[in-house]
């Protein structure tokens, strides 16, 4: 078997798994199928997600659920205006010997596990939050002068409340664009509503199993950054990214009337991972130019910001988002 055969077979194996996986994630989430393939491309990639949704879609529900399916050591921090850093990371304390010699010993924090959900982030500190930057970007953490590694795999899965702001930080763009994608976690349509309520108001609730393992899932982070992507998509991808820049050369006047900022270099790897995780989790071999549209607003609507004039109109960073990005196929399919 050559290597391009051996691939072939490592992939659709992979996808097998990845339906079994998906389908113990809905026997607990019912419905909400975007919202399970973006978490689990998150997690394909080896990046952390941003989950903004109301309370009460079952966010949290989500992630629990994610844990057991992935095989993963989890922890929850519920964030607050009061939490400090040290809630996060942990601390050294001071300990006495049974012969008076005193010593320090560090107590590990949440943050030393395979899967964190981080609830309701926006409600924390900046200091709080900044405590983070370290592990998402580094997957190490330094606390008293001293680097500690962390879980591996490590993901932060976050959720956020929409609506209310109060007494809230929002978080910053250096932060923003830790997270690999954003999910917006929506309303149910009216048959999945009824599907919850009797699915979880019963004697009893079905339950998610176990599909991988900790070292399964890193194998598959290994074979997803082996998968091959075409010049198009490379290029498309490259297009993409540059054209919401409204300082670059070229861009439309709708992006430079409009755009205060744009994405970064970062943006453009995400888009490279995530659009393999789409073909993936559909079963295909390579990505194509579809992956790239439907990946670009969950990767850049929380990486680029509306001006003042654009948010006073009413403009919509979606609409942009997918209006570019669509106009962009037409061109290429017409060129």
């Amino acid at each position: 078997m050559t290597q391009e055969d051996q691939m072939v077979a490592e992939i659709e194996a992979l996808g097998v798994k990845l339906g079994d996986a998906k389908a113990s994630i809905t026997n607990r989430f019912i419905g909400q199928e975007r919202v399970v393939d973006l978490t689990l491309t998150a997690l394909l990639c080896g990046g952390h997600g941003l989950l903004i949704g109301l309370p009460g879609l079952g966010k949290t529900r989500l992630v629990e659920t994610l844990s057991t399916v992935m095989g993963l050591d989890s922890s929850r921090v519920q964030f607050t205006p009061d939490l400090m850093p040290a809630d996060i990371l942990g601390s050294e304390v001071l300990d006495t010997d049974a012969d008076g010699t005193r010593s320090f010993r560090f107590i590990e924090g949440p943050v030393f596990c395979q899967l964190l959900m981080a609830d309701e982030i926006n409600r924390a500190s900046p200091r709080t939050q900044s405590a983070l930057l370290q592990a998402m970007q580094e997957k190490t953490v330094t606390v008293a002068g001293q680097d500690r590694s962390l879980g591996v795999p490590f993901h932060v899965l976050a959720t956020q409340n929409p609506i209310e702001q109060e007494g809230t930080y929002p978080l910053p763009e250096a932060q923003l664009d830790r997270f690999l994608v954003q999910i917006d976690v929506n309303y149910p349509d009216r048959a999945t509503e009824r599907d919850i309520l009797i699915a979880t108001t019963g004697e009893t609730e079905a339950q998610a199993s176990e599909v991988f393992t900790a070292d399964e899932l890193l194998a598959a982070q290994t074979l997803l950054r082996r998968m091959p992507v075409g010049d198009s998509v490379v290029e498309m991808i490259l297009d993409l990214v540059r054209a919401f820049r409204p300082e670059e050369e070229g861009v439309s006047a709708q992006v430079r009337e409009t755009v205060a900022w744009g994405p970064g270099p970062r943006a453009a790897q995400a888009l490279m991972l995530t659009v393999r995780a789409r073909a993936l989790l559909q079963g295909r071999l390579a990505p194509s130019a579809e992956d790239v549209i439907d990946m670009a607003r969950p990767v850049l609507s929380h990486r680029m910001a509306l001006n003042f004039a654009a948010r006073a109109r009413g403009d919509s960073l979606q609409g942009l988002i997918d209006d570019t990005a669509r106009s962009m196929t037409g061109s290429k399919a017409a060129a």
